[in-house]
């Protein structure tokens, strides 16, 4: 009866364990990137059923008495949970099964499938909840913060190259002027050039048409534009210019009529239709795409990739610990692989959503069922054996 009472102290001792397990998966419901975890149980050891434990007789298979329940750890369930929209573009999930990787202030490394980070003031990307820093892989798939440090501002670009659309008068006494020609120079300036188209005259090449091109009131460069069969030649298709604003150095122009120019009679719609310069510009937005990596656009219109989200996986769960705090920790070196998103099994990048807990409530409120019944069954088990050494030290009394 002594066994019994041990027996059915094993018994809640493991299904008390069980309904802490339990207990903490459903207080985890809403955390994101949580990860649910079972209780493992095993039976005892055996022995004989003489008192003194040893195996008796030719059937001692047939004649062991058990000693009851023992817990074996708990096993994490790393299927994937529902991704949620959150609207924020930082917030992000691995639709896979890659882990994000963070460190923090003291070099360790740790891994989360919960990814709502941010940029702090120092423009490093880090974990809002405890401030670790997002790493990249660099060299040698070394870890490397991930920052906005030194791109805040987009330096622009050089204007090289203008390109004009539409038609050219084949006639006419006045030069036909047309304004506003915004070039971009190497300090990021925008400066408005003229350029005037003269009448066109015969030559042995074809009609050709004076071209000026104007700072202002000063001529800076001045050609002629050949046309063959109103299409203009191509040895004089594109005018080298070399315009040299005020305080900066000379600029090198190519003014293009090859594509969509043309010479007609009483036409007077040229105008240009792009140019290739791009004036300095202000980081607007920041978001990582599928593959991980940073896009950053600024004001001017630029786009700019940066650095690519490290992720890590592992071929068995029995490589992870639990740290908390949303985070994991490696058991098995070996068993972890590093990559980026897009690459096998690590997954891609899912922004604007987080991943919730995978903890299915259907299931933990049956399994809380059975732990229930099992702790008051044990319970009982050590009641009745109670009762019985009781009417033993009562019928010894006697």
């Amino acid at each position: 009866m002594l066994e019994s009472i041990y027996v059915g102290m094993t018994g809640l001792l493991g299904y008390s364990r069980g309904l802490r397990v339990i207990a903490n998966n459903t207080a985890n419901l809403n955390t994101p990137g949580f990860k649910s975890s079972s209780l493992q149980f095993t039976d005892l050891f055996y022995t004989g059923g003489n008192l003194s434990g040893g195996n008796t007789g030719a059937n001692q298979g047939q004649n062991q008495l058990g000693f009851g329940l023992n817990t074996a750890g708990t096993s994490i369930s790393f299927k994937q949970g529902e991704l949620r929209q959150t609207g924020n573009d930082l917030d992000m999930a691995v639709d896979g099964q890659g882990l994000f990787v963070l460190q923090n202030a003291d070099g360790k490394v740790s891994y989360t499938r919960a990814g709502q980070f941010k940029f702090d003031t120092d423009g490093a990307l880090v974990n809002r909840v405890g401030g670790e820093k997002v790493m990249a892989l660099g060299e040698g798939d070394a870890f490397v913060p991930i920052t906005l440090a030194g791109q805040m501002m987009n330096p622009g670009k050089t204007t090289t190259k203008l390109t004009f659309t539409g038609t050219v008068p084949a006639s006419g006494t006045d030069a036909l002027v047309v304004g506003g020609l915004q070039v971009i120079d190497a300090s990021g300036q925008s400066h408005a050039l003229t350029m005037k188209l003269y009448q066109a005259t015969s030559t042995p090449e074809g009609m050709s048409v004076k071209v000026e091109i104007l700072d202002g009131t000063v001529v800076i460069a001045t050609n002629a534009l050949v046309f063959s069969d109103g299409k203009p030649v191509a040895a004089t298709a594109r005018i080298p210019v070399t315009y040299s604003p005020a305080g900066q150095p000379p600029m090198a122009l190519t003014l293009d009529f090859g594509t969509d120019v043309v010479l007609f009679s009483g036409g007077t719609q040229i105008k240009m239709a792009s140019q290739d310069g791009v004036a300095p510009g202000t980081l607007s937005g920041a978001v990582f795409d599928e593959t991980g990596t940073l896009r950053m656009t600024y004001t001017n219109g630029q786009t700019v990739k940066g650095a690519r989200l490290a992720l890590a996986r592992f071929s068995s769960p029995d490589a992870v610990e639990s740290l908390g705090g949303n985070q994991f920790d490696v058991l098995d070196k070996s068993a972890w692989r590093l990559g980026s998103a897009g690459e096998g099994a690590f997954g891609k990048i899912a922004s604007g959503r987080v991943e919730i807990s995978n903890v299915d409530l259907s299931q933990e409120f049956s399994d809380l069922v059975i732990m229930q019944r099992g702790y008051q069954a044990s319970s009982q088990v050590i009641s009745t054996a109670n009762e019985m050494l009781q009417q033993l030290f009562s019928m010894k009394s006697k």
